[in-house]
């Protein structure tokens, strides 16, 4: 089992780490957003998060670590938000409200998880092997989900295919920050979640 990975700091104060590092996590989406992790450098990350590169050093030890504790800080987000998703009906009910729930979560947070997706493959291997079981833990969850429908027989899938599935929903809510470009200025958030839970649900091909 994957533990989570320590990131080191000189500071003692846990509220203060805490909060320093929300403004450093903060300033690196966005400026990892602009420039991509290898362009930026630890100056420039400092100077986003608001304070001096010495300050910087007292909360993360190499540039990686900043990286890192953005990953880990989605995911936390996520699994946060994402937690009623245990509680949902296993039905068709239940899973389209579970669909719509995480791809709100997209919307709101379309500049990290399309930082998140980008940069990751410049973890360290152990870090980025814990962000890969978080990922499948979020898949896990509608892989739950439509078990439950599978063996109510609100759905006709076989097991096997239950897999795909679950990964096809969590890809299918990640369009929406990957290809906003194109999406957001012909679809609303809940437009999208329409067409993507009715292609789910119904398919592309129009029945007699």
């Amino acid at each position: 089992m994957q533990l989570k990975r320590e990131v080191k700091s000189s500071v003692k104060d846990e509220n203060l780490i805490e909060k320093r590092r929300e403004q450093i996590i903060d300033g690196a989406v966005k400026l990892f957003k602009e420039k991509g992790f290898h362009r930026a450098t630890t100056r420039e990350i400092a100077k986003a998060a608001g304070f001096s590169i010495g300050t910087l050093y007292e909360y993360i030890r190499t540039k990686e670590d900043v990286l890192y504790l953005v990953c880990d800080s989605i995911y936390n987000e996520v699994q946060s938000r994402l937690s009623t998703l245990m509680d949902q009906e296993g039905n068709i009910t239940g899973l389209r409200e579970a669909i719509g729930t995480y791809y709100r979560l997209i919307d709101d947070m379309s500049d990290e998880f399309v930082v998140m997706y980008q940069e990751s493959k410049s973890l360290p291997k152990d870090a980025l092997q814990y962000v890969l079981k978080k990922e499948l833990e979020m898949v896990a969850l509608f892989k739950n989900l439509l078990t439950a429908c599978v063996k109510s027989g609100e759905l006709r899938i076989s097991e096997e295919a239950v897999d795909m599935a679950a990964h096809h929903v969590v890809v299918q809510g990640q369009m929406w920050a990957f290809r906003r470009w194109a999406l957001r200025g012909n679809y609303t958030i809940e437009e999208f979640i329409s067409s993507q839970t009715d292609q789910l649900f119904n398919g592309l091909v129009k029945t007699r």
